[in-house]
């Protein structure tokens, strides 16, 4: 008998073998597919791939002349830029399959069938493997809804990684994260498009302005933002689609395109067996703070909660509850999650956003400070963004933090340990920040909360 079993080795899953691994427990995992996860192998990995590719390429288009660089941009070859994504899939796959010997848990490849709290089944053999403590980590699947699940050919973004050749035009559905990523890339690679989103603003989990800097940066580029927006028909046509796209006010526009792809996000994966098992589910499978279900012994990680969907909070959940059936009372952290997408120009975000703000019941101080005001940003070109700071009025502590700016995904960090440790924006100030560098932009938002801002 194991002393853990997990299900999934998504980036949930496979860190919490390691952390029990590490406490000298013994440990099984079981994968249908591949390790890794959707992370490694169809979202956050590949996608960064390939943005890393047509970032380059717009850097190289857009600046290359300003800076006195002659460069003749040809183009692209879509073969070698999928390539480059396929290598990165591979390379991760093949660093969890090298961590899981080095930490000797036993790995079982196929279908898990719970049984028993304490016994699972592997579908493919028909293998039972005992356990003292059952972790599920099942991870989630790309939702699909009326009327895209019953027009055929519809794309998810499992269905991009797979592409042989590029689209001329491209309507895309959701312009939350992974919507407005894949219009970044698609838009780079001279793809006609569309951007349709139900919410107020793209990026509906962040806050306007925020989502405005982006809309700058795409208007350049030409993609068509369609906000309060729905499809509200869409049919197969010769050479590609005719959707129906309805506004709030009732305005009715129709788009032939050659590709359709749905991006509204994910949904948890619990297949009956887990739903048999009795363990309670709300939207996904309710644990506590600690990753327990109401079945003793049996933990809920990741994606399956149906929480925040994030693979760095998953690997987080993974560790509190290994901690737990290791004995180490431990408990998960969601004051200073940070939010990050890989658009051009990035965007990055935690704790409090000013939409949170409840009604002037919280007193806080906004700060912010324009990319276009830091020296860094300037000699790099870049002029759309900005650092924000959220603090608290009567002691100064930072709350939130968003950023719009290049490496913005990078910079958020100094505002997660903010968050996280309660730190004061006069604390922050006073630390000295390297110049030139774009983190002097944090520097200029921190002035401007403690009412002393230099630069501006």
């Amino acid at each position: 008998m194991f002393d853990a079993l997990i299900i999934g080795g998504g980036p949930g899953g496979y860190v919490c073998a390691i952390k029990l691994a590490q406490y000298g427990k013994s440990v099984a995992l079981v994968e249908k597919e591949n390790l890794g996860g959707t992370c490694t192998n169809w979202g956050c990995i590949p996608t960064k791939a390939l943005l890393t590719a047509t970032h380059l390429l717009d850097e190289a288009r857009e600046k290359s002349d300003k800076l006195g660089i002659k460069l003749s941009v040809e183009g692209f070859e879509l073969s070698k830029v999928m390539s480059h994504a396929q290598k990165n899939i591979v390379m991760g796959r093949k660093g969890i399959e090298f961590l899981m010997k080095k930490n000797n848990v036993t790995v079982y490849k196929g279908t898990a069938e719970v049984v028993t709290k304490n016994r699972v089944r592997v579908k493919e053999t028909g293998e039972e493997i005992e356990c003292a403590n059952l972790v599920l980590a099942h991870g989630s699947v790309p939702v699909v809804f009326p009327p895209f699940d019953s027009v055929e050919g519809i794309w998810t973004s499992n269905d991009v990684f797979v592409m042989k050749e590029l689209p001329k035009s491209i309507l895309i559905v959701g312009g939350g994260v992974i919507g407005v990523e894949f219009a970044t890339f698609f838009s780079s690679l001279n793809v006609k498009v569309t951007v349709v989103e139900l919410a107020d603003h793209i990026l509906p989990n962040e806050d306007s302005d925020v989502a405005e800097e982006l809309k700058k940066a795409f208007a350049r580029k030409g993609v068509e933002i369609l906000e309060k927006s729905k499809v509200a028909g869409v049919e197969k046509i010769d050479g590609g689609y005719k959707a129906i796209v309805i506004s709030n006010d009732g305005n009715e526009k129709v788009y032939n395109v050659e590709r359709v792809l749905v991006a509204v996000g994910r949904r948890p994966n619990i297949p009956e067996d887990v739903r048999n098992l009795g363990v309670e589910i709300n939207r996904g499978v309710k644990t506590d703070e600690r990753m327990r279900t109401n079945i003793e012994g049996v933990y809920a990680i990741g994606d399956i909660r149906g929480q925040i969907m994030l693979a760095h909070v998953a690997s987080h959940e993974g560790i509190v509850a290994a901690n737990n059936i290791a004995g180490v009372d431990s408990h998960a952290d969601y004051s200073a999650v940070p939010s990050i997408i890989f658009t051009n120009p990035e965007i990055a975000s935690t704790g409090l956003r000013e939409r949170d703000v409840d009604g002037g019941n919280h007193e806080v101080k906004v700060s912010k400070f324009p990319l276009s005001a830091n020296g860094r940003a300037r000699t790099m070109l870049e002029n759309i963004g900005f650092a924000k700071v959220i603090t608290d009025a009567k002691t100064g502590v930072v709350l939130g933090m968003s950023i719009v700016s290049a490496s913005a995904t990078e910079l958020i960090m100094e505002g997660v340990i903010a968050v996280r440790n309660r730190l004061t924006a006069q604390q922050l100030e006073e630390s000295i920040h390297p110049h030139p560098t774009l983190s002097e932009t944090l520097l200029g938002a921190f002035e401007g909360a403690i009412g002393k801002p230099i630069h501006l």
